[in-house]
C-alpha cells in the first residue's frame, strides 16, 4: 500500500495534492528527469537506437511505479547487508532503476547528470502540476466570491476602523476587497509559476561533462534544453550545482500573500460572527457540533481554519527565506528545509478547500454563508446619525464655515447628542443658534446634502460601483482562464 502522506500535520491532507506530493509519488518526477535524460542521449546518438528500443512502454510503466519508500529502504535501510545501502537517495534511485532496466541500457542511466540535475527539477515539475489545483481552486473561489459581491452590493453595513464604527459601506464592498486581494495574488501566483526553471548543468552548473565529452551539441542538440524541453521546462540562465532559490522562492512568497488575503477573510469573518456584531454566520450542517460542553454556541470553525493556515504559511515560509543562501555554491544545509516547502501549498490548498467545502446539494462553503441584513442595519442605526460626523464637517467648510469645522462637530455638537440632543443633525442646529457663521453655512447647504446627513443609508459613496468594477475584472479572469 501506497504512502501518499503529505508534508504538514496529518490533519490537513488534501487530497488534490496527494498525486503530486504525496511521499511515495514524490519519486515519480525524479524518474521522469532521468527518463528524459536517457531519452536525450538516444538524440544526441550517444545511445545506440537498438538500446534506447529497449525501454518499451512495459519497462518504462515500472520505472514510474518505483516509489520513494523503495528508495528509502535501498538509501538507508538497516536490514540491508552490509555495502548495500547507499546512503544516498539518487544513487539509490540509480541502483533500483537499473534493476528494472535491460542490461544494455543500464550504464546510462543518470549520464550525465548530478543529484539536483534531478531533485531540483523534479521539484520545479511538482510545483507546476500542483499550481494547476491551486489555479483551479482559486477560479472556483473567485466565481464565488463575484456572486457573493454583486448579490450584497447595495446590502448597507456599517463599515469599520480600529474596531470601531467608521462609515457606511456594503457588504458586497467588502466581498470585494476580498476579491480583489484574491485576484491580485492569484494572477502573481500564474506568472511565477510560469517563471519556474530547471536544470541539467552537471555538477557545479558549468555544464563540464557535457561540454568536455562532447555529450551537448551532438546532432545539434544542447542537451539541456532537449532533456527540459521534453520536461516542458526552462532552463535557468545559470545555475551552481542547484538553481538559483528566486524563481521558487517568488513563487512560493506569491501562494503566501494569496494565502493572507484568504487569512483576512477567515479574520473579518470570525469578528462578524462575533454575538454582539452577527452580521455574519456560518452555516450549521445537520449534526454538526458547536462545543463539547456548551450546546448554544456556533462556532467560526471555518474561518477560524482559514486565519489559522495563514499563520502556519508564515512559519512556513521562514524555511525558504532561511534557503536563499548555500555555502560554495552549494551545501546540504538547505536540502531539508526544501522537503517542506510544499507544505505551504497543502495549507493553502486546505484553505481554497475549506472555501469550497460542499453540503449535501453540492454548494461551496463560500456560498452558503448567511449575511443577517436585519443585523447589518441594526448595527448601523446604533449610533444613529453620529457617524455622519465627517459629511457634517465637510459640508460646513464647503459651505462657508470659515472656522474649525471639525473641532464645533467634534467638541460641541457631538457631547450633546443622548444629552438633551436626539440626532446629530439636532445638535448641529442647536450649536448654530448661538454662532451666525455656523447657521449662515447650514443655511447655504443644498437640500440634497442636507438629507444625506439625516440618513446614514446614503452616505455609500463609490462603494456599490467598486463592487461592480471589481467583479468586472474577476469576470475578465473567468474568461481569460
Amino acid at each position: 500500500m501506497s504512502n501518499l502522506a503529505l508534508p504538514g500535520n496529518p490533519r490537513y491532507q488534501p487530497c488534490d495534492l496527494m498525486p503530486v506530493f504525496g511521499y511515495d509519488d514524490l519519486a515519480r518526477t525524479l524518474v521522469e528527469v532521468e527518463l528524459a535524460a536517457l531519452r536525450t542521449l538516444g538524440d544526441a546518438l550517444v545511445i545506440e537506437q537498438v538500446d534506447l528500443d529497449l525501454l518499451t512502454p512495459d519497462i518504462e510503466a515500472k520505472l514510474i511505479a518505483i516509489t520513494m519508500s523503495e528508495i528509502d529502504r535501498v538509501e538507508r535501510n538497516d536490514t540491508l547487508e552490509y555495502g548495500k545501502k547507499t546512503r544516498h537517495d539518487i544513487r539509490a534511485l540509480v541502483r533500483i532503476m537499473q534493476e528494472v532496466i535491460p542490461t544494455p541500457l543500464q550504464r546510462w542511466v543518470h549520464v550525465p547528470l548530478t543529484s539536483y540535475d534531478v531533485i531540483d527539477t523534479a521539484r520545479t515539475l511538482q510545483f507546476v502540476r500542483a499550481h494547476h489545483v491551486v489555479q483551479t481552486k482559486a477560479y472556483v473561489v473567485i466565481r464565488c466570491f463575484r456572486d457573493q459581491a454583486m448579490r450584497y452590493a447595495e446590502e448597507v453595513q456599517i463599515g469599520r476602523t480600529h474596531g470601531q464604527h467608521a462609515l457606511p459601506i456594503t457588504v458586497g464592498f467588502w466581498f470585494a476587497t476580498i476579491l480583489n486581494r484574491v485576484l491580485f495574488n492569484i494572477e502573481q501566483a500564474n506568472q511565477y509559476a510560469d517563471g519556474l526553471v530547471g536544470k541539467i548543468s552537471g555538477a557545479v552548473g558549468a555544464y563540464n561533462a557535457q561540454a568536455e565529452l562532447g555529450i551537448t551539441g551532438r546532432s545539434g542538440i544542447v542537451f539541456e534544453d532537449r532533456v527540459l524541453e521534453r520536461l516542458g521546462l526552462k532552463p535557468a540562465p545559470i545555475s551552481t550545482q542547484i538553481l538559483p532559490p528566486e524563481p521558487l522562492a517568488y513563487y512560493l512568497y506569491s501562494c503566501l500573500v494569496l494565502s493572507a488575503s484568504l487569512g483576512q477573510f477567515g479574520c473579518d469573518g470570525r469578528h462578524l460572527m462575533r454575538t454582539e456584531i452577527a452580521e455574519l454566520a456560518e452555516p450549521f450542517e445537520q449534526g454538526q457540533v458547536g462545543s463539547s460542553t456548551m450546546a448554544h454556541k456556533r462556532n467560526p470553525l471555518h474561518f477560524e481554519n482559514l486565519e489559522g493556515m495563514w499563520k502556519k504559511n508564515i512559519a512556513e515560509f521562514l524555511k525558504v527565506l532561511l534557503s536563499m543562501i548555500s555555502e560554495h555554491q552549494r551545501d546540504l544545509v538547505g536540502s531539508s528545509l526544501a522537503r517542506d516547502f510544499p507544505t505551504l501549498i497543502v495549507n493553502l490548498t486546505y484553505q481554497l478547500d475549506t472555501l469550497l467545502r460542499q453540503d449535501a446539494d453540492g454548494t461551496p462553503f463560500l456560498s452558503r454563508i448567511v449575511v443577517d441584513t436585519q443585523a447589518c442595519r441594526r448595527n448601523l442605526a446604533m449610533q444613529g446619525d453620529s457617524i455622519l460626523a465627517e459629511p457634517f464637517y465637510l459640508a460646513l467648510q464647503m459651505y462657508g464655515y470659515e472656522g474649525d469645522a471639525h473641532a464645533v462637530i467634534n467638541h460641541k455638537a457631538l457631547p450633546l447628542v443622548g444629552h438633551g440632543m436626539p440626532t446629530l443633525f439636532a445638535a448641529v442646529k442647536q450649536v448654530a443658534w448661538h454662532d451666525d457663521e455656523l447657521s449662515a453655512a447650514l443655511d447655504r447647504i443644498p437640500s440634497d446634502v442636507i438629507k444625506l446627513l439625516q440618513d446614514p443609508v446614503n452616505y455609500v459613496g463609490r462603494a456599490k460601483n467598486k463592487v461592480w468594477q471589481i467583479c468586472e475584472r474577476a469576470e475578465d479572469y473567468l474568461t481569460q482562464h
